[in-house]
């Protein structure tokens, strides 16, 4: 693990790793870095693009934060297998890419998450690490999967997901990216 990760800096404050297929360099001192022909300019905690040939990029400043009660509302729905007010996060017409699934709508997206919870087992969400972007919420985590088949092993696989904000209002989430496991292949 790259010592800035979980710490932060050198001043105790934080620090974002940028991280590509490429590179992964800590956020808290100024740094050059070439990925894929784009020169990228780190400083201060946020990355600048200074030159990009194939789309406009977006400077972001994020902060490493507890997560909110929308969030962990949310999950505890799903653990609760109960699926009720914590899915209204979700903006009614509000999309998700959940691995290799494709939902449209907060009803689908309930109905999909009950019907996946509801295949023999019962899950339960840690968020272990949030960063708040303003309309960007991103966030890692575990979730322990029971299966109900108790001969078949518990597995907590690792999970990563991407919140946009709906920007009219950003109580509400617009999309929603989230990759867990593979738990086997």
């Amino acid at each position: 693990m790259h010592p800035h990760a979980e710490s932060g800096h050198a001043s105790g404050n934080p620090s974002l790793i940028f991280i590509t297929s490429d590179v992964i360099a800590a956020i808290s001192n100024p740094a050059h870095i070439d990925v894929k022909g784009t020169r990228c300019l780190i400083r201060e905690k946020q990355m600048t693009t200074l030159t990009h040939e194939e789309k406009q990029v977006t400077t972001l400043s994020m902060t490493k934060t507890a997560p909110p009660d929308w969030l962990l509302a949310f999950w505890n729905e799903i653990d609760d297998k109960t699926f009720g007010a914590g899915f209204d996060c979700f903006a009614e017409d509000a999309t998700c890419r959940l691995g290799i699934a494709e939902w449209h709508g907060r009803e689908q997206i309930r109905e999909n998450l009950r019907a996946f919870i509801d295949t023999g087992f019962t899950a339960l969400h840690d968020v272990v690490e949030y960063w708040d972007g303003g309309l960007l919420k991103m966030f890692r985590g575990t979730v322990t999967m029971t299966p109900d088949d108790k001969s078949k092993p518990i597995v907590k696989p690792v999970m990563t997901h991407f919140f946009y904000m709906d920007e009219r209002d950003p109580s509400k989430v617009r999309n929603w990216f989230g990759s867990v496991g593979p738990i086997q292949f």
